[in-house]
């Protein structure tokens, strides 16, 4: 709104300036009643000259009509007729530089106003590419290449990204963002391109990713990704907690909803015990165990023998399952010993 406002006030002065020198016509001039009164002494005085032939009086006349002339020429010149036109032509020409000025500032931030969030902030990294890739590549800087990467990535602009990268990893090769976005970036190059993706660059992609989670354990993007990842190469179990750290450490992102669905979905068809474990315990402990309203069961230090106590006793807010098939107490010990393990 605010943006749309100053183009308003933008167009009005220039249309002021256009306007105002022709509404006010011919420029007042400051010596009027002086220079007027000379002309009308220049004219008398050259009248009796004229009348005085060798008139002993013509010589003084002559050194009057001389000091006129000289204070008529030491005033400043007469507005002419063009004052007004030409003040009208500078008008518009001042005009035209604001109007140009407005059009690269004040009319791309009304454009973007009218976007979403999202689409807004892309539109204002393509604008930024060519101006971040320019200082990048004078400068050679690492900051300067991660801006430059960050604004191609956000953007979708990803040969761009691959380079920026790269060019970061090659001056630092232990940055977390660097590292997981050109991971994800060859991960899924042959998508782009339409082009089979071998197997060393999927490995070397791979890697690049889970460097990045083992730099950043706490970054959300680096488990997003690595959740992605190892969903891509069939780790269902290991991408899901995952994604499910992911959530944990940014509750509100929602990139991974559909994968975790799916995931569930394959794990829980694929093994019976995480079926057992999806009815009876998911909704307390989390999907993937890694805890919700009930501990954590991954860093639990419980023997076999006390879980299953507590699976069929109870214990403290946890109720009790008496009713639970022997095997299917016997598959649930077996999923949470493997999480124990996992998680030492």
């Amino acid at each position: 709104m605010a943006s749309v406002i100053l183009l308003g006030v933008i167009v009005l002065v220039a249309l002021w300036l256009v306007l105002e020198p022709l509404r006010r016509g011919q420029a007042a001039d400051p010596d009027a009643a002086q220079r007027t009164e000379l002309l009308e002494q220049r004219d008398v005085l050259y009248g009796e000259l004229a009348a005085s032939g060798d008139d002993t009086r013509r010589p003084d006349l002559e050194r009057r009509a001389a000091r006129t002339l000289r204070a008529l020429d030491a005033l400043p010149p007469a507005p002419g007729p063009g004052g007004a036109r030409r003040l009208a032509l500078g008008g518009a020409v001042l005009a035209l530089v604001i109007t140009v000025i407005a059009a690269f500032t004040v009319v791309p931030r009304w454009q973007l106003a009218s976007l979403d969030a999202t689409e807004a902030a892309n539109v204002q990294n393509v604008l930024n590419l060519p101006q971040l890739r320019a200082t990048a590549e004078r400068t050679g800087a690492n900051a300067d290449y991660l801006a430059w990467g960050k604004a191609a990535f956000d953007s979708g602009t990803y040969d761009q990204a691959l380079t920026a990268y790269g060019n970061a990893l090659k001056l630092d090769p232990r940055q977390p963002v660097a590292l997981r976005r050109l991971g994800i970036l060859l991960l899924t190059r042959g998508e782009r391109t339409g082009q089979t993706l071998g197997e060393k660059d999927a490995t070397q992609a791979a890697l690049l990713v889970r460097t990045a989670a083992q730099l950043a354990p706490n970054d959300a993007e680096s488990q997003l990704l690595l959740g992605f990842t190892l969903a891509r190469f069939g780790q269902s179990q290991d991408a899901l907690s995952a994604l499910e750290r992911y959530r944990t450490l940014n509750p509100s992102g929602r990139d991974a909803d559909e994968l975790i669905t799916a995931l569930r979905t394959r794990l829980q068809q694929d093994d019976p015990a995480l079926s057992v474990y999806a009815a009876n315990c998911a909704s307390c402990h989390g999907p993937a165990g890694a805890g919700g309203i009930g501990p954590n069961l991954r860093e639990s230090t419980l023997t076999r023998e006390a879980m299953a106590t507590i699976i069929r006793q109870g214990k403290g807010a946890m109720p009790a399952f008496p009713t639970l098939k022997d095997s299917d107490v016997t598959l649930l010990l077996t999923l949470l010993e493997g999480w124990q393990k996992a998680g030492k």
